[in-house]
Order: structure tokens, then sequence, then C-alpha cells
């Protein structure tokens, strides 16, 4: 019964989808998308599988979501997959996201879809921790598509938004040093502009969107800087079980709330 009932939902959920797809496309869409993938861990244990298999359902389901922020013509996305909290957790579940981002990465570097759409990919965040095959394989991927003038991809890792923050004073205090300015020179001329200047995302638009999933709600530092003015969308969906019609959900309330301030 429970089987003949979900047959006979099948083609009304595709209605559905088609149909929020369809008004989501007439709406306004963020320049800078921001995605905090939360749950993977949380997902595998329900399943009874280690939390390691968790990341790499994880991971599929990333590139399902970039496809369908391709269809909808997101300029900028970021990704957040690996923070600098991470590198704390378990001995076995940090290497197999270290294999993970190595295969990954080389994937990419090769995968049609990132050429055919001229996706520009940026690794952003501290490489302090990483292996030399996991650094080589994410340059060689950032190498390969520094040129193309598509959608800019932002992969996070190794991120914090307190150590990108400070890295940023650290980029205007050597700026001032080979100019010659002094500390206090520098305090009386500095702007937020400067800040913003030397941050991960300088040259992008500040996110004015950000999905989390898992449900909790908090941002536990994603672009603390860039954030200041983003809407925020928090989803009670584990990352691996994250639906087109989530997305679209998340998205349609982005534009209601575009079109209620007049933006």
């Amino acid at each position: 019964m429970v089987r003949r009932l979900l047959a006979l939902s099948r083609p009304l959920y595709w209605y559905y989808e088609r149909r929020l797809l369809s008004e989501v496309k007439r709406g306004p869409m963020p320049r800078h998308l921001g995605l905090i993938l939360d749950g993977n861990r949380r997902y595998a244990r329900a399943l009874g599988l280690s939390p390691t298999k968790g990341h790499e359902f994880g991971v599929h389901k990333a590139y399902e979501v970039l496809e369908w922020c391709l269809e909808l013509g997101i300029r900028t996305v970021t990704v957040w997959v690996f923070s600098t909290d991470n590198f704390k957790r378990p001995r076995e579940e940090v290497d197999t996201l270290m294999r993970l981002f190595v295969e990954e990465a080389r994937k990419m570097a090769e995968d049609h879809r990132i050429h055919a759409h001229q996706v520009q990919v940026r690794v952003i965040g501290r490489r302090e921790g990483f292996g030399e095959e996991v650094l080589r394989a994410l340059e060689e991927l950032e190498g390969r598509t520094r040129h193309h003038q598509g959608m800019v991809l932002n992969i996070a890792m190794g991120y914090g938004g307190r150590e990108e923050i400070v890295d940023a004073v650290k980029g205007l205090l050597r700026e001032a040093e080979a100019q010659g300015l002094s500390p206090g020179a520098l305090a009386e001329r500095l702007s937020p502009e400067d800040i913003a200047r030397h941050l991960y995302t300088s040259g992008l638009p500040d996110p004015d969107f950000i999905i989390r999933t898992s449900g909790e709600v908090r941002l536990s530092g994603f672009l603390l800087w860039q954030s200041a003015y983003s809407e925020f969308y928090f989803v009670d969906v584990l990352w691996p079980e994250f639906r087109k019609i989530d997305f679209l959900r998340a998205l349609r309330s982005y534009q209601a709330r575009e079109r209620r301030f007049g933006r």
C-alpha cells in the first residue's frame, strides 16, 4: 500500500517541482550564494554506516546542487566543505576526507561540465595542515580553471571566518609596511573597504543569500565579515537529503524578501 501511494504521488511531486522551478526562474537570483553543507555524519549514522561514508554521499549531493545553480544562472557560489576545527576530528575521518579531496579535485579538473560552463574554481582558506598531495590536486584544479569566465565556485577548505579576518588584517599590515606606513598611520586611514580587499573573497560580491542544512540555526563562523547584510535560510534537512524542491523553496523565500523590500 505504501509503495503504491508513493508511486501515485511521484507525478504530482514532479509537477510541483517543475512549476516551482518555472516560478523561481522568473525572479531575482542571488549574485552570491553561500552553502553550509551540514549533516553528512548524522545521515550516515542514521543508516547504520560509518560517519566517513556520509561524506561520500555529501560529495555527490554537492555536484547535484552545483548543477542546479548552473541551471538557474547563479554567478558566484561558496561551499564550505572543511573548517579549521575539522582537523580535530578522529584521524580516520580526517584521512578519509583528505582522500576525497584529492579524488574529487582531480575529477573536477577533468569534468566536462566544469569546462563547458566555464566554472572558475577557487580554494579559499588556510592551507596549513593539508598534505602535499592534497595541495597539488587543489592547485591543479585552480590552474585548469583560472581563465574560465562563467560561475565562480569558491571551495572553503581549512576555512574559519575569524581566521579569515585575522589574515586580512595581517595582509593590511604587510601592505602598510611595504608602503613605509606606521601602524598608527594605518589606523588613521583604515576603512572597511581596506579589510575587504584582503579577504579570501576579494573582488567578488558579498553573499546575499546563505543556506545551511541540518537544522542548525547559526553560521558557525562562515563568511563572518561578508555576511553582514546576507539573507539566511536554515532548512531542517541533512545535506545528503537536500532535494531540488528544498533548494527551490529556499530561493523562493529569498525572492519574496527581495520583492518585499523592493530590491
